[in-house]
């Protein structure tokens, strides 16, 4: 939105700008700190919550910020902000909680915690700004709900690859183009792939092994596919969708030709993958125009003969565009991505090994399981089991590897606060829609 930078440069002119706390700071809490105090006017980041509090002032001095409070009270934290230095904590819910955000940015990719911290934020007013696909993509719906009944917007996140999806979607749509497949551009599938294998590679960037590997395996892909299906109503071809894999080089207007036009237009659209394409890691819309002046005009700016048209972003720059997205929340109103009602399309657990009765399955991007979209009525109909939902369940029964886990298959540790949100939003969205 190119009115976001002088909405911002004016909240900054009239020393008001958007007060901000996040959860998290790790390797992408650092750079969304580093953007936010060194190249975004108006808003102001207030505090950073994490567990461990070295990790959470780190992120503040690499920003260049040197005046830096510990606190654990509000009053510490309004003492704080108000004599102008930054606040660091281990408790998340303080920021959730705080009078003095207006806006809180959840970025640490757990299930669980983030449920919490995003209930307590919705809870007391603030928009909520995710980098939390798993989290939304397990019971995005139900906190959208929640957050639309308390004023609030919810929204996964700009620059992220399922928030760039959905501005090409909005724009496609705006030019009268009908977009039928949403898609994200892969480098790398392989639902094998576990933290041994992905450590070196995460070494290199100083990133989390798990989260690495939760994008070699194809979870993290299966959650923002289902994010952006459930915000544009489209569905998947097939379990764990197409994903067809080019040549490398292979440019993605091609993909035109590799998705069947009857399976895209018969329908709402689907939502896939492409692995080996470029530019990577991009993202891209196949849409269709059936008016005959309108291709004409789509083949002479260079976008073919149809009757399927590629859009593309080449890039999408993560930490880079996350204060955008706050300032359409805090300002606008306006949710980069976000549910329009129900779920469409879940991320179910499937085996990375064979599994033992009695072994407990680990986090997401570990070594036991790994994701598959699959379409809502099809879970519901052979209850299988949301990935998001999988940490820490027993199984109390041996199965083989690549199986699908069904409810049936394990036992859910009791006192969670997800389960409680799953099952609302299963009773909340029943039926049709």
């Amino acid at each position: 939105m190119i009115i976001v930078d002088r909405a911002l440069e004016e909240r900054a002119r009239a020393g008001n700008p958007i007060r901000v706390g996040m959860v998290g700071a790790g390797f992408m809490g650092r750079g969304i700190a580093l953007q936010i105090l060194r190249s975004v006017p108006g808003i102001r980041l207030v505090a950073i919550a994490n567990r461990d509090l070295a990790k959470a002032r780190r992120a503040y001095e690499e920003a260049g910020a040197d005046e830096i409070d510990e606190v654990g009270s509000e009053a510490e934290l309004e003492a704080a902000a108000a004599a102008g230095r930054y606040a660091v904590t281990d408790d998340p819910l303080l920021l959730a909680g705080s009078s003095g955000i207006e806006a809180l940015i959840e970025v640490t990719g757990a299930v669980e915690n983030g449920a919490r911290v995003v209930m307590a934020a919705i809870e007391h007013g603030k928009h909520v700004i995710l980098m939390n696909a798993e989290l939304d993509g397990t019971v995005g719906p139900i906190l959208n709900q929640k957050a639309q009944a308390a004023g609030v917007v919810y929204t996964n996140a700009d620059g992220d690859q399922p928030g760039v999806q959905l501005n090409l979607f909005r724009f496609v749509k705006s030019i009268g183009v009908q977009p039928v497949l949403c898609g994200n551009i892969k480098g790398l599938h392989d639902p094998y792939r576990n933290p041994t294998t992905q450590e070196g590679f995460a070494k290199q960037w100083g990133q989390n092994p798990r989260m690495v590997t939760s994008f070699a395996d194809g979870t993290k892909i299966s959650f923002e596919q289902a994010i952006v299906a459930n915000a544009t109503g489209m569905r998947v071809a097939k379990r764990g969708m197409h994903g067809p894999t080019v040549e490398g080089g292979t440019h993605i207007d091609e993909s035109r030709e590799l998705f069947a036009l009857d399976e895209l237009t018969d329908g709402p659209g689907i939502v896939d993958y492409v692995v080996g394409a470029v530019p990577s890691p991009g993202v891209f819309v196949l849409g269709t125009h059936d008016d005959p002046t309108q291709q004409h005009y789509l083949n002479l700016y260079k976008m073919g003969e149809g009757p399927l048209y590629c859009f593309y972003t080449p890039w999408h720059l993560c930490h880079f565009e996350v204060p955008i997205t706050v300032a359409r929340a805090a300002l606008f109103g306006d949710a980069a991505i976000a549910p329009l009602g129900g779920p469409v399309v879940d991320v179910v657990a499937a085996a990375k090994v064979d599994l033992e009765a009695g072994q407990t399955l680990d986090s997401l991007g570990g070594y036991s399981t790994y994701g598959l979209a699959e379409n809502v009525e099809t879970v519901a109909a052979e209850r299988l089991l949301p990935l998001g939902l999988a940490e820490d369940c027993r199984i109390v029964r041996d199965l083989p590897k690549d199986s699908v886990l069904t409810y049936d298959d394990v036992e859910i540790p009791e006192g969670r606060l997800i389960d409680r949100l799953r099952a609302a939003q299963d009773a909340h969205f029943a039926g049709p829609g």
